[in-house]
């Protein structure tokens, strides 16, 4: 073993680590909830030593490839691991050990003893198959890993599968994720033919000049747009997310969508002379995800589905920077390529760990009350003071706010917008100047979204007195959520420490720009940290000021909330509807809202209520109704599956006689 294998190998035993965790859930005589903890601390373990390893690895800048002899099909079973590999592993392990702690009290033993034993082993395999995917350098290991992580996937969000509502999100997930999968064999087809093998080639060795290199582009947009969530292919989304445990729907949300734009990452490094087009088709893609996933949030009652959307728009966002990144490497414009796709993989980092902050801390939430409706919560900041904290660093970070990680990345972002805007010309400046408004439209949007949440979730009074006694999690759940809102401040106040992994990672993107720049060399983070750090002090310095001029107030009793009425009531306070009401109202085409106004009749009307609901418009608008259209007009062809077995051997026996007519020289 060389230095250069160690970290390698770290990683790798930490993704089978990952699979075996769940073991001792399967021995019938071990208590559920030992199986449990001793899954917890195994998984916990590797994903401390597989961080040793990824960080070794972006460090050094080592890659490392392993060619066991094994029969896969497509080819040899090849992993490896270089700085990309090690980059978007980071998430995969931190987001696992935070979830599998986590669970230990949100989903623990005592209280689910029907699924418990599955949701901890396939949450292990889930996690592994992650990481099997990051490492596979050949078709058939990433085709094999790809699906059990789909599966492994499916089996972890109906885990309560005792409702209709989760086992139709999971059938939606599994239709949708085999659609990405066609795709991705249509697309290792292609590789094959142009590169020689099913082996992955090298980066920047094929051209993107040849006509098949379009289809491969396309086939990767649709392959790993699904698993990514890139709108409009992304209806599977926020069913899944709304309705998986919480610690489901944060791997799901934080870190599996990363896998597709990994995936879309590694195929694009293949290419190089690659054309504008694009660049302009992902930037327009991230825009209009970036945009329509902030809209759609807006208009959301249920918590968990709302911060689903929220996963669209920064998945746009990651776009947008990918966009960037391959206008500048057909502009020839390192400064672009550095800009754009720094802040695309800082952003994956952030995301992954303030997404699965949100996703926690709505876990508390909702394990505190009972419910996933925000319009029956209010009033919790007092009740849950810790995971309160805990969200608003999330909600802070989401927004792109200083002084937390995600203003970093999006200011990398920036500088590529404006970079490409000032610098060039023609249509990829164009396309780019455009997207900083519709960037800076995005941030704007989810600023009013996460106070329309937190304002009402936390702040006022309670609404719906017939929830359960709100309880502050315990220590099991309040770690998991204190560690992702530390990384969380650590990124955004000391951005110069993750500024060598960027530098590792953007060199395995595009290893033959060898004069690509450093990150630090164009982007002032250390003024970044001293702004953030001030920021942050000067809040402090406030936030004590007020304290000790309440101390020093007359003390008087009253709701908060009270709108100036002198008897207020908790119906008087804003609900989710209301908060968002104008914003939805002025996208309105867009979202095409379902609204039930009162009726209203006589002198005296009796007690109404209006209630308002937000569709998944693409899903329910275009997809259903086309496919209901495609159903009924392919209804004849059915005919000739009607289950007489002599009529289906002929059927076998005319399709080899027609094949072997082909062949016939």
């Amino acid at each position: 073993m060389t230095d250069a294998t160690l970290p390698a190998l770290l990683l790798l035993g930490a993704a089978w680590a990952f699979a075996l965790s769940g073991t001792p859930m399967l021995v019938r005589r071990l208590d559920p909830a030992t199986g449990q903890r001793l899954a917890a601390y195994v998984m916990s373990a590797a994903s401390l030593a597989g961080l040793v390893g990824a960080l070794l690895t972006l460090i050094n800048q080592t890659r490392t490839t392993f060619l066991p002899d094994w029969p896969f099909p497509f080819g040899p079973a090849s992993v490896g691991v270089d700085p990309l590999t090690a980059f978007f592993a980071i998430p995969v392990l931190i987001v696992a050990a935070c979830g599998s702690v986590y669970a230990l009290e949100y989903w623990p033993a005592r209280d689910n003893p029907r699924t418990v034993r599955k949701l901890t082993c396939f949450f292990g395999i889930l996690a592994a198959t992650m990481l099997f995917v990051l490492v596979a350098r050949s078709a058939g290991v990433f085709l094999i890993s790809w699906e059990v992580m789909a599966l492994a996937a499916y089996v972890a969000i109906t885990a309560d599968d005792h409702t209709p509502a989760v086992r139709d999100a999971g059938t939606l997930y599994l239709i949708c994720t085999h659609i990405g999968t066609l795709a991705l064999f249509a697309l290792f087809a292609l590789l094959k033919e142009m590169s020689g093998g099913f082996g992955f080639p090298a980066s920047g060795t094929l051209s993107a000049v040849q006509p098949a290199a379009a289809a491969i582009f396309l086939l990767a947009l649709l392959g790993f747009g699904v698993k990514a969530g890139i709108m409009p292919l992304h209806v599977w989304l926020p069913s899944a997310h709304a309705n998986a445990p919480s610690h489901v729907s944060a791997i799901m949300s934080g870190v599996i969508l990363k896998i597709g734009i990994y995936g879309l990452v590694r195929t694009l490094s293949f290419f190089t002379g690659v054309p504008l087009w694009w660049g302009l088709v992902i930037l327009a893609l991230g825009i209009v995800s970036g945009i329509g996933g902030v809209l759609f949030a807006l208009g959301q009652h249920d918590i968990k589905r709302l911060l689903a959307y929220h996963s669209i728009e920064n998945i746009g966002i990651i776009c947008m920077g990918i966009g960037t990144a391959l206008i500048g490497t057909t502009l020839g414009s390192p400064l672009l390529v550095l800009f754009g796709m720094a802040g695309a993989l800082l952003h994956v980092l952030n995301h992954a760990t303030f997404k699965a902050l949100l996703f926690l801390g709505a876990g508390s939430v909702i394990h505190a009350v009972g419910t996933r409706e925000i319009d029956r919560m209010g009033g919790l900041l007092r009740l849950l003071p810790w995971t309160s904290a805990a969200f608003l660093v999330g909600a802070v970070a989401i927004c792109g706010l200083p002084p937390l990680n995600g203003f970093v990345s999006e200011l990398l972002i920036y500088l590529g917008f404006f970079t490409g805007a000032v610098r060039h010309t023609g249509g990829g400046a164009v396309g780019l100047a455009l997207a900083a408004p519709a960037l800076a439209l995005v941030g704007g949007l989810a600023v009013a979204c996460f106070v329309k949440v937190y304002g009402v979730v936390f702040l006022g009074v309670p609404r719906d007195t017939s929830l359960r006694t709100p309880h502050e999690a315990g220590w099991r759940m309040l770690v998991p959520m204190g560690f992702l809102a530390a990384v969380c401040c650590t990124v955004g106040l000391a951005p110069s420490a993750v500024a060598p992994l960027l530098d590792a990672a953007l060199g395995s993107f595009l290893p033959a720009w060898t004069a690509m720049p450093s990150v630090t060399a164009y982007v002032p983070f250390p003024m970044v940290s001293v702004l953030a750090a001030s920021l942050l002090l000067l809040t402090v310095v406030c936030v004590w000021w007020y304290r000790r001029r309440l101390q020093q107030a007359p003390v008087a009793a009253s709701v908060t909330w009270g709108c100036g009425y002198l008897a207020p009531t908790p119906r008087m306070q804003y609900s989710a509807s209301s908060f968002a009401g104008m914003l939805t109202d002025l996208f309105a085409d867009l979202l095409r809202p379902d609204l039930h106004p009162p009726t209203l009749r006589g002198p005296y009307p009796k007690p109404a209520r209006f209630e308002s609901h937000l569709p998944e418009t693409v899903l329910e608008r275009v997809y259903q109704p086309l496919l209901q259209r495609a159903y009924q007009k392919i209804l004849p062809v059915r005919r000739l599956q009607h289950g007489q077995l002599h009529l289906y051997i002929l059927y076998i026996f005319v399709t080899l006689v027609v094949l072997i007519a082909i062949s016939l020289p």
